[in-house]
């Protein structure tokens, strides 16, 4: 937006245009599909993490959509922890990185990397994306011999909706027969990774923090206030769950901070183990190098504390 300045010889005119031009970015950051986050990913050194490589592998086929992946195995012998990347874009847009560089901090830990495209909702509405982030999981379980994947030390991690898919992953039990029949043989998974993911559906779709990339998730359901409480992380808050470290900026405006706060608040007194890592001034994703930095040596941490790394 042009500056405007205070001045006698500004017009009541501009003050309205100036006015207006804020009021429509605010409301295009919550009607639109928020813009794909990247990973959070650092210059770290890559010195002996390149992993082998197997791209575009079908892992589920629901009519004439076939659901891919790709696979970074770690070069490292034994059986390697796994991490399962689910991207963002409101459920909407967006696509898996395919580039192993994108995940560099992760395969120097050690991690095989699972990334992970979805149905989206022109594809098909919810619970479909949720249902297809799960039967990632079952392939991986089928396949964990071929890649030598460590099926105790499954680490899920999304960011922005994919955020909310990793919650889901980790989360959302079987009883809820979201799951298709051929994806329920799921490990079971030993941390969470949420970077700025929406955990309460309903606040951000019926709710005071409305959004209109979320509401079009769920609108094509025929019970969409049910289909919000059911995809809501925030629901299935309970003892027992994996270990979870969310990751959120305090200024974003695409997913509200406050979900964040919440459901640390609800995974406190379940006396689930977690970590919220708040990025000051952070907004959607969009974190300096330094910022970054800090939250990769924070996961590093954690996953040692829970165990998942050694």
């Amino acid at each position: 937006m042009n500056n405007v300045k205070a001045s006698r010889f500004a017009s009541p005119a501009m003050y309205v245009s100036a006015a207006l031009l804020v009021f429509s970015g605010l409301m295009s950051a919550q009607t639109a599909p928020p813009t794909q986050p990247k990973v959070v990913e650092t210059s770290v050194s890559t010195k002996g993490a390149r992993p082998a490589e197997f791209r575009d592998i079908t892992y589920l086929t629901v009519g004439e959509n076939k659901s891919t992946l790709d696979v970074y195995q770690s070069p490292n012998p034994g059986p390697s922890p796994v991490l399962v990347y689910y991207h963002g874009g409101g459920w909407w847009k967006g696509e898996r990185p395919h580039s192993w560089t994108s995940f560099r901090s992760f395969l120097a830990m050690g991690f095989s990397v699972l990334s992970v495209d979805y149905r989206l909702t022109p594809v098909a509405p919810a619970p479909a994306a949720v249902q297809d982030a799960r039967c990632a999981l079952s392939w991986l379980k089928q396949n964990a011999a071929k890649y030598n994947f460590d099926t105790n030390r499954v680490v899920v991690y999304g960011t922005s909706a994919g955020g909310q898919l990793a919650l889901m992953s980790g989360m959302m039990p079987t009883s809820e027969k979201v799951d298709l029949p051929q994806c329920s043989d799921l490990p079971k998974v030993a941390a969470v990774l949420d970077f700025y993911g929406p955990a309460d559906l309903v606040d951000i779709t019926s709710g005071g923090n409305h959004r209109g990339w979320a509401a079009r998730w769920i609108t094509d359901t025929p019970d969409p206030a049910a289909m919000a409480k059911q995809m809501s992380p925030m629901r299935y808050v309970r003892s027992g769950l994996p270990p979870i470290f969310i990751a959120h900026g305090d200024a974003d405006p695409t997913v509200p901070y406050t979900q964040s706060v919440q459901l640390q608040k609800a995974l406190d007194t379940a006396g689930v183990p977690n970590k919220l890592f708040t990025v000051s001034g952070g907004l959607h994703g969009k974190f300096n190098e330094d910022q970054k930095k800090e939250i990769q040596s924070a996961i590093h941490d954690f996953l040692k504390q829970q165990k998942v790394l050694n």
